[in-house]
């Protein structure tokens, strides 16, 4: 038997969790070193006088078991858009749809907020979240190559 799934706004009490989440990101996509965001920083950067990011969990019987995080990207040519930075749902809960309300939870937040679209990046080997965004007419771009510059200090 199943629990009781909600989604919801994630609030400030929901950082920590996030922020553990985050890091089983890391560690899944080969990477755990990587994160050196703050618990601090995240929390300011999201509930902070000036938010910068916006997101929603997924909640079984009052447990965070996933987040999506979001924040407003700017094009020339189509205006605001959804940039979707992480989707996740913990590894013990996949497959029990939490994902799938996520995602449709951002899309009706982007069509509430008239963005353009949404877009985000996902791992060329990562093969069940690409196929997790199939299932959503995705079109995967392979025009564009990623540019990054690394600011120290």
């Amino acid at each position: 038997m199943t629990g009781t799934k909600l989604i919801r706004r994630a609030t400030a009490a929901d950082c920590p969790r996030m922020m553990e989440l985050v890091q089983e990101l890391a560690v899944y996509e080969r990477a755990p070193e990587a994160v050196t965001v703050t618990l601090e920083h995240f929390r300011e950067s999201g509930f902070g006088a000036n938010p910068v990011w916006w997101a929603f969990v997924a909640e079984e019987d009052g447990v965070v078991l996933g987040f999506a995080l979001y924040y407003i990207r700017y094009s020339t040519w189509k205006g605001q858009r959804m940039y979707l930075e992480d989707i996740l749902v913990t590894e013990a809960a996949r497959g029990k749809g939490l994902g799938a309300m996520l995602m449709n939870a951002l899309i009706s937040e982007a069509k509430e907020r008239k963005f353009s679209g949404i877009t985000w990046q996902v791992l060329t080997w990562n093969e069940p979240a690409l196929n997790f965004y199939r299932k959503f007419n995705t079109r995967f771009d392979d025009e564009w190559v990623n540019g990054i510059l690394e600011l120290e200090g």
